[in-house]
């Protein structure tokens, strides 16, 4: 077997899902290939279905130092995304599980059930020091399986005694489920919530978020949302050239009539593994644009599919990029989207009594 080749899926095996292939993540010497050996199949392979496995983590709290973020640590409650979003950076990750960011990122999940009990601890060190935990920055906390594990729930309870902010990320409407907490959250500055509207069309988000809640379901959580008091961001990302950027006024428009009060913008990215993932959607999805899709991406990362860069690998650069963020300026501003919003409260931090602490006297 050869290394970085792949199985092709047959399309019948991956009904709503996004990604075409099953490509061998970057860390694996070798790879699966599907081989005619001459004899017919007695019967076709089933349906792709979802796996979840349980991981019992030391620490939960990841930190990073990147000038591109607004937050320096995140909380991830999955790995994986049963989402599917075909676009999604954080695919190459799964390749440091032995797993391929393709299929693989969409059907076999890791839930992490023990993360509220160690977020406790971690927050409970003396030497902790409060500062915005960021949640949705890489998988989505309120992705289907939450449901049932109700992991992002516990967090949230376990923040909430803490009196510790959080921003979370989500396209998942389960996130209504947590309205009650939350509110006592944003009551205390505690919380800021951003809802991520990458297109109107419905067909086209069927294909591109094969398992994400429709964009109408998104919307009106923000609705719901802005209603019991909580500050919602309404996401515009990733822009895709050539196929999403033409909605991005009408984006926020429907956002900030369902009561967002703030916006922001990202465009595509396509690290490691996600282009090739990407282009073979493409090729399957949208052929007759795939080639200008990819050559406005490439305009925009010196003539690759995608640059890291520090301060360019949000946005690109060029006559494009500028293009699209002069839009999203004029159209924010407008709009009434681009005032800054406060920032979340830490001087509320606490760290609560447990059972057999002794109480001060005074």
């Amino acid at each position: 077997m050869l290394p970085h080749e792949y199985e092709d899926i047959p399309a019948e095996r991956r009904k709503a899902r996004a990604a075409t292939t099953n490509r061998t993540g970057r860390f694996e010497p070798y790879a699966r290939i599907a081989v005619d050996d001459g004899w017919p199949r007695d019967e076709a392979l089933p349906p792709l279905r979802t796996e979840l496995s349980l991981e019992r983590p030391r620490s939960v709290i990841s930190r990073n130092s990147s000038p591109d973020l607004p937050f320096d640590r995140s909380i991830n409650p999955y790995r994986g995304c049963e989402h599917g979003c075909i676009y999604c950076f954080a695919r190459p990750t799964h390749a440091w599980l032995g797993l391929s960011p393709g299929l693989d990122f969409e059907t076999r999940l890791v839930a992490r059930p023990t993360a509220p009990e160690v977020l406790a601890r971690e927050l409970s060190a003396k030497r902790y020091r409060p500062r915005t935990i960021a949640i949705g920055t890489n998988t989505d906390p309120y992705q289907p399986i939450e449901k049932e594990q109700r992991i992002m729930r516990r967090i949230l309870e376990v923040l909430l005694e803490f009196r510790h902010p959080v921003g979370i990320v989500t396209k998942g409407t389960l996130i209504e489920r947590d309205i009650d907490i939350l509110q006592d959250m944003a009551a205390l500055g505690l919380v800021r919530v951003g809802i991520s509207v990458t297109s109107l069309d419905r067909n086209l988000s069927r294909a591109m978020e094969p398992r994400a809640p429709t964009p109408e379901r998104r919307l009106a959580a923000i609705g719901k949302l802005a209603g019991a008091g909580i500050e919602v961001r309404a996401m515009v990302s990733p822009i895709v050239p050539a196929l999403t950027d033409h909605e991005l006024e009408a984006i926020l428009a429907r956002a900030a009539g369902a009561g967002a009060r703030a916006a922001s913008w990202i465009m595509l990215r396509l690290p490691l593994e996600v282009s090739p993932l990407f282009q073979e959607w493409l090729a399957e999805h949208f052929p007759d644009r795939a080639a200008r899709v990819m050559a406005r991406l490439r305009e925009m990362h010196g003539g690759r599919d995608y640059s890291p860069e520090w301060g360019k690998r949000m946005r690109g650069e060029g006559h494009y990029a500028k293009l699209i963020g002069a839009r999203f300026a004029h159209a924010a501003k407008r709009l009434g989207l681009d005032a800054p919003l406060p920032p979340l409260r830490c001087d509320r931090f606490r760290v609560p009594p447990r059972a057999g602490d002794q109480l001060s006297l005074f």
